[in-house]
Parts: structure tokens; sequence; C-alpha cells
């Protein structure tokens, strides 16, 4: 594993969430495509199941992006921001299916605030390692979509198997027709 558990939910959680964006159609457009995000990723705490809950969510997703493709220093001071706005104040919790892990804002926040708060709280340590690197864009040309790789050997170049299939098909034909 490459971080703790809890960062590495979060940073994946956060990707996901920011790549429904680039799904057509979105992802994430009805409260009930927000309660199976919610319960995917195994979210905990105060989730309303209205539309300006999904809004609020839904607006999230372009700040997450830039924070991921940004440089390291310019992550820093988002980090901070979405800190600093939430009153972050981290603190050890531990509830079922998982050991202690790290929360910083109150299981009554609101859902799209706690999940900005704990993907900053995951991208402290992205940022204390020096592993921005681990975060880009899907090699497929066609495609948008964020990659986080946390492979140990740094291999991961596509956002989704549809993707990586998708080239893995088109080089194929490529030789064969070089070939014939």
């Amino acid at each position: 594993m490459v971080f703790a558990h809890d960062t590495e939910m979060a940073l994946q959680s956060a990707v996901w969430l920011v790549n429904t964006a680039e799904e057509e159609p979105d992802a994430l457009s009805t409260v009930a495509s927000l309660d199976a995000f919610f319960a995917a990723w195994e979210y905990t705490g105060r989730h309303e199941r209205t539309v300006a809950e999904l809004e609020e969510v839904r607006a999230l997703r372009s700040r997450l992006r830039s924070l991921f493709l940004a440089p390291r220093d310019e992550a820093v001071e988002t980090v901070n921001q979405m800190l600093h706005e939430a009153g972050a104040t981290p603190q050890l919790v531990r509830h079922d299916p998982y050991d202690w892990h790290v929360h910083a804002v109150a299981p009554d926040a609101a859902l799209a605030e706690r999940i900005g708060v704990e993907t900053a709280m995951a991208m402290i340590d992205v940022i204390r390692t020096d592993d921005m690197s681990r975060f880009g864009i899907c090699a497929d040309e066609e495609c948008e979509a964020l990659v986080l790789d946390l492979s140990r050997n740094r291999s991961k170049r596509f956002c989704s198997t549809t993707c990586g299939n998708r080239n893995a098909v088109a080089a194929y034909r490529a030789r064969q027709a070089a070939d014939a």
C-alpha cells in the first residue's frame, strides 16, 4: 500500500467523483446516483438526499480536478484554503469496518464539505511525499478523465479498463495492418 487506507479511499473516491463530469451522460446527475456514490465509497455522516446536496457535490468536482492537476505549491494553497474554509479539526475516529483513521469535520457537516475536507486531508500525504505525479490525464486521446496511479511502478496510463482496452485493440489493429 502506498498510502494509508483512508488516504487511498479519499483520493480514489474524489477522482471517481471528478471523472463523473467527463462521462456522457454525466454519471452524477440524480439524487439516486449521489446515493450510490455515498454507499459505494462508504461515506458516513449526514446525507440529505436532496437536489441541493447533489448540486453542492457536483460543484465540488471542478475544484478537485484543479487541485489534482495543480503544481505542488498551488496544491498546497488550495488544500490550506479548503481546510481553513471548513474549519477543519483533524481527529482520529474508528467505525465499522475501519480501524483508526482521520476525520477532520463533524459527521453532521454537509456532504460536499466532508468530501472536500477528506480529499484535502488525503492530499496532505500526497504533497508531503512529493507524489503529485500520481495524478494525470487519461492517455486515451479522446478522454479527459483523471488517472490516479497508486501502483508501485507508476504504470497506470488509462482512467478505466474501457479506455485501456480501446487503445490495446487499436494498437493490435495497427500492428495487423502493418503486417498485412
